[in-house]
């Protein structure tokens, strides 16, 4: 008897399941959705253990000293051999432009978690228009864009404005701050808006070398906004830093900065043998100095020519 009410009751809900799906497939649908979409992702896959290069960094370290007024820090890792290099990659530096990197990510963050739409359309408000770089600063004030359009100048040209109202539609410097703690970004801070020439917003090398890599490592945003971030950053029109350092056929997603006083650049590189690297580096130095982009543009290329030559680690 008890068996078969429960055959009963069974036959019972899978009927009613049947007229659900019939009724209200819509319903269903999207909550099939839902629960696709706060699935655990996959984990990431494990990293080498870092591979220090004593002899490589003990060169730039002298190359450094030999320039008088500069003091530089960078961060390096490669994530298929362990190749590290680490100068004062802790050092806090004035962020200049390499701030719109960590604020890039918040917005495709927002955008995974329904808080943004890649197409509403941000206001271009007069407290938010600022000069230095950019074009938007040049347009009618309340001018209206696309949110994705905005981020996408944030990086590509470097647009203050932009920028600007990226941090306004994300809920301000404090809001975007506490999410960088979260992502174990120890001296990334907004203080102020854009442009910031006072040098009052700060990071590290590591800092910014460390969120490229979670990033490449397929961590802190969607697969979607992964790949449409790092298509943005592959597009950044300044290629004089980090880039001029690269073999014939390495590719680059990265952002540069320079309020005058400090120079920097961070990015990840693809390299034709297949691996892959992140990179930070940034140079304080007396206002203006070419000095400071050469430096740049030489330890790229010293880091580049060590990781080529490294074969990947062993499983």
């Amino acid at each position: 008897m008890t068996f078969r009410f429960g055959v009963s009751v069974v036959a019972l809900a899978t009927i009613v399941g049947t007229l659900l799906s019939v009724l209200q497939p819509e319903k269903l649908s999207l909550e099939t959705t839902a629960s696709q979409a706060i699935a655990p992702e996959t984990p990431t896959p494990n990293l080498p253990p870092e591979r220090p290069l004593p002899t490589l960094q003990q060169q730039i370290q002298q190359l450094v000293s030999r320039q008088p007024n500069l003091t530089a820090g960078l961060y390096f890792f490669n994530l298929d051999s362990g190749a590290s290099l680490n100068v004062g990659g802790d050092a806090v530096f004035p962020a200049a432009s390499t701030i719109k990197f960590p604020i890039l990510v918040a917005f495709f963050k927002a955008v995974d978690e329904g808080r943004v739409t890649l197409h509403e359309r941000l206001t271009m408000r007069p407290d938010l228009i600022a000069p230095e770089a950019g074009t938007l600063q040049y347009q009618k004030p309340n001018s209206q864009y696309p949110a994705l359009e905005v981020a996408d100048l944030m990086i590509t040209i470097s647009d203050n404005t932009a920028t600007n109202m990226i941090i306004d539609r994300l809920g301000g410097a404090a809001v975007l701050n506490q999410q960088f703690r979260e992502w174990g970004l120890e001296n990334t801070v907004i203080n102020n808006l854009l442009p910031d020439m006072k040098g009052t917003n700060t990071t590290s090398p590591r800092d910014l070398a460390t969120l490229m890599l979670k990033i490449g490592q397929g961590e802190i945003v969607s697969p979607r906004s992964r790949d449409r971030l790092l298509d943005i950053m592959r597009r950044t029109v300044t290629n004089t830093l980090l880039p001029a350092g690269l073999g014939k056929g390495a590719t680059i997603a990265h952002k540069t900065g320079d309020i005058g006083i400090v120079v920097g650049d961070a990015g990840m590189v693809d390299m034709p043998n297949g691996q892959r690297y992140v990179a930070a580096m940034m140079v304080k130095r007396p206002y203006n100095d070419p000095r400071g982009s050469e430096l740049i543009r030489q330890v790229s290329r010293m880091a580049y020519q060590a990781f080529e030559k490294l074969p990947p680690s062993q499983p």
